[in-house]
């Protein structure tokens, strides 16, 4: 089976996206993540299938899997490249998309930013989840250069160390022991972030699944939510990321909207029969 497949990304956070609304590909993890293998594939951060959906209201079913063919809940760069991909074909600007984790309301502003609402943030130790009953806002976590981390939800489980010099951190050498941690009994997402100042962040974040990455929507805004609970920022701040910008905003009512651009980089074909099953 020949298959269509658009490449986007999201401040470098990248994505094949196929569509399974009309006919079934046949996905599964084991041909995601053959798509998703940078050599012998087309190569990303995550695979996007769009399926469509029953609920009321809901224009897409978007599941996202990782390059080893895990599952994530949400991605939010993810979102924003599936509702540019939906402006695009239907001349809309306000869209809902369903993910396994709830659903992400998102509207296309003037400017062709786009902006979602990631839904509430969570800081319960058993919605994170993680492994005991424990201050969220102080794991007892650390390896080099790094601990006490802040844990969160947005969907996606994200423990995010703070730290004075960001350049100083190995995260490839100690990203992945840090996501497979006991205290994590679904693995995690680990940022690092260095407050810029009370209305700007820099971040990066080791990916559960994925490795370093050049954005992680959810991550920024798990980490600008466990920030102001700090008291280190506002409740609104820019995340800069290494691919770009993404702007912050946790409401008052514990919804968190993230707004950023979302880019189409080309359209392909892909033999479906020639990859793994």
């Amino acid at each position: 089976m020949i298959a269509p497949f658009t490449k986007m990304h999201g401040c470098g956070n990248d994505f094949v996206v196929l569509d399974e609304r009309t006919m079934s590909l046949g996905m599964s993890p084991t041909r995601a993540a053959a798509i998703a293998d940078r050599y012998r594939g087309v190569g990303c951060d995550q695979v996007i299938v769009l399926e469509a959906s029953a609920a009321h209201g809901v224009d897409a079913f978007m599941r996202i899997y990782n390059p080893d063919g895990s599952e994530a809940g949400a991605c939010g760069n993810a979102t924003r490249c599936v509702v540019d991909r939906l402006a695009a074909e239907t001349g809309r600007r306000v869209f809902t998309i369903q993910t396994v984790s709830g659903l992400l309301p998102a509207r296309v502003l003037g400017d062709g930013r786009i902006e979602v609402d990631m839904g509430p943030a969570r800081t319960d130790w058993a919605d994170i989840p993680l492994a005991a009953p424990v201050d969220t806002l102080y794991l007892d976590l650390s390896a080099v250069g790094v601990s006490a981390p802040a844990a969160a939800s947005m969907g996606n489980p994200h423990a995010t160390f703070f730290v004075e010099d960001i350049k100083t951190i190995d995260i490839v050498t100690i990203g992945p022991d840090l996501e497979n941690a006991a205290i994590f009994p679904n693995r995690a997402n680990i940022g690092f972030a260095q407050i810029v100042s009370t209305e700007e962040i820099r971040l990066r974040v080791w990916e559960r699944g994925a490795g370093l990455t050049l954005a992680c929507g959810s991550g920024a805004c798990a980490t600008l939510v466990n920030a102001a609970r700090r008291g280190l920022t506002g409740r609104r701040a820019r995340v800069i990321v290494d691919g770009g910008e993404l702007e912050i905003h946790w409401r008052e009512d514990n919804h968190v909207l993230m707004t950023g651009p979302a880019t189409t980089v080309f359209h392909g074909t892909l033999n479906l029969e020639a990859l793994p099953l």
